[in-house]
C-alpha cells in the first residue's frame, strides 16, 4: 500500500467483519484482509442460521453485546433493505433439577433466567407440560423439564449480516482485500507491518480476527489456547411439518447432564421442507487447513437416530444437506478481546468457542471504541488473557 491506514482488520467473518464496519462508519481509515471471499464457508460464520438470544447462559457479562448486535442489525436492515434477525422466539430447555451443562456452564437454563432478570428481558419460565401445549414439535418430554423461553430471540441469517457490515464498510471508505493471505505481522515503533503474499501493509494498528488460523499466524500464547473443533450442521426433510408453527422457536435442548447429551435446531425456513439441526463435540482436534469438510452420510444416519428421531415432529432420515464448520474453543469456552502480550498495537478478536456469533456486531462496536479511545458501553476486563494466567 502507498499511504498508512489507521487500521488493519486481518479476518472478515462474524468479528472482522463487525470491527471494519464499524470503524469505517467512525472515518477511520481502514483496510479488511481476508483470505478467501467473505462470506464463505471455510470458516465459523456460515450455515444459513444462528440462533440469538439476548439472555445467554454463558454469563450476564456477554448481554451487552448480544443486545447491541440487535439494536444493530436493525438498523442494518433499515440501511440495506435486507432481513437479518427473525425474532421468532428462542427456546432454552433441560432437565428440571438443574443439572444439565451446556457451553460448560451448570444449570444453563437457571442461569439464562438470571441473566434475563438482571437485565430486564422480557421472558417466560415454562415446566415440560406447558412446552409439550404450546410446542407440539417437541417428542417424549420426561414431564420434569425446565425452560427459559424468550419471545424476542430468534435467528439471524449470518451469511447476509456479513454481507451487509462489508457492503456498508466499503460504503464508508473501507479498502476490503480478499484471497489475501497474511504471512506475518510484527510491531515496531512506527506501527504494525503485516506481510501478506500480495506485499507488506502498514498500520498504526491492527484487530486480528482470524478465528481458526489466530494461532497458527499469532503463535504463543494463543498455540496453547485455542483449540479447534470440528462441528456438524443437519438438514432432514419433514415428511409433515404441521408441528412447526409461524411461531416455531429455535430451541436448544439439554436432554441430558453433560456438555454433549444435547442438540440444538432451526423452524423450517418458507418453502425449504426440512428442519436444521446440530449439535457440539469437544473430543477431537483439528486444525483450520487440516479439517475434513465432507460430512459423511454415517454422521448423519447417527445423528438422526441417536438425537432427532424420537425428539422432532414429522423428521425423516432423509438428508437435504449437510456441512462442516469449525468452533476456536479457549479452556473456559470464554471470548478472547484483548492486547497482544507481546504486541500493545494488536487487539485479538477471537476465539468465539460456539456462542460468538450472536455477540459479533455488539462486539465490532465495542472494539471500535476501544481503539477510538473513548468510553466504552462494555466492560472488557472479563475477556482479556490474564484469567488464563
Amino acid at each position: 500500500m502507498k499511504r498508512r491506514v489507521d487500521v488493519a482488520v486481518l479476518g472478515l467473518g462474524a468479528m472482522g467483519s463487525a470491527v471494519l464496519y464499524q470503524l469505517a462508519r467512525r472515518g477511520a481509515a481502514v483496510v479488511g484482509i481476508d483470505r478467501f471471499a467473505p462470506p464463505h464457508a471455510f470458516g465459523s460464520s456460515h450455515g444459513e442460521t444462528r440462533i440469538t438470544r439476548q439472555a445467554v447462559g454463558e454469563g450476564r457479562d456477554y448481554v451487552p453485546f448480544v443486545t447491541a448486535s440487535h439494536r444493530i442489525w436493525r438498523a442494518l436492515e433499515a440501511e440495506t433493505g435486507e432481513t437479518l434477525l427473525n425474532a421468532c422466539g428462542a427456546l432454552v430447555m433441560a432437565l428440571g433439577h438443574g443439572i444439565s451443562s451446556h457451553h460448560g456452564k451448570p444449570d444453563f437454563v437457571g442461569r439464562s433466567i438470571s441473566a434475563a432478570q438482571g437485565a430486564g428481558i422480557a421472558h417466560e419460565v415454562l415446566d415440560g407440560a406447558e412446552v409439550a401445549r404450546r410446542f407440539p414439535q417437541f417428542l417424549n418430554l420426561k414431564g420434569d423439564e425446565k425452560a427459559y423461553y424468550e419471545p424476542g430471540g430468534g435467528y439471524v441469517f449470518p451469511e447476509r449480516c456479513l454481507a451487509a457490515q462489508l457492503t456498508c464498510a466499503a460504503a464508508s471508505g473501507a479498502e476490503i482485500r480478499t484471497g489475501c493471505t497474511v504471512r506475518a505481522l510484527g510491531q515496531d515503533g512506527a506501527g504494525i507491518r503485516i506481510e501478506t503474499e500480495d506485499g507488506a501493509i502498514l498500520a498504526d494498528r491492527a484487530v486480528v480476527a482470524a478465528g481458526a488460523w489466530t494461532a497458527p499466524l499469532l503463535g504463543r500464547p494463543f498455540d496453547r489456547l485455542l483449540t479447534v473443533r470440528r462441528q456438524l450442521l443437519h438438514w432432514y426433510k419433514l415428511a409433515d411439518d404441521s408441528a412447526y408453527g409461524p411461531q416455531a422457536p429455535v430451541f436448544i435442548w439439554m436432554y441430558g447432564t453433560t456438555d454433549t447429551e444435547y442438540l440444538y435446531g432451526f423452524p423450517p425456513l418458507p418453502g425449504e421442507g426440512a428442519i436444521k439441526v446440530a449439535t457440539e463435540q469437544y473430543d477431537t482436534a483439528t486444525t483450520a487447513d487440516g479439517v475434513e469438510r465432507r460430512v459423511d452420510p454415517s454422521e448423519s444416519d447417527a445423528m438422526y437416530r441417536l438425537r432427532v428421531a424420537d425428539r422432532l415432529a414429522g423428521t425423516t432420515p432423509e438428508v437435504v444437506r449437510a456441512a462442516a464448520c469449525v468452533y476456536t474453543v479457549t479452556p473456559d469456552r470464554g471470548f478472547i478481546i484483548d492486547r497482544h502480550p507481546g504486541m500493545d498495537r494488536v487487539l485479538v478478536v477471537s476465539a468465539c468457542s460456539g456462542h460468538g456469533f450472536k455477540h459479533s456486531a455488539g462486539i465490532g462496536e465495542a472494539v471500535a471504541a476501544e481503539l477510538a479511545g473513548g468510553p466504552g458501553q462494555v466492560d472488557l476486563a472479563p475477556f482479556t488473557l490474564a484469567r488464563f494466567g
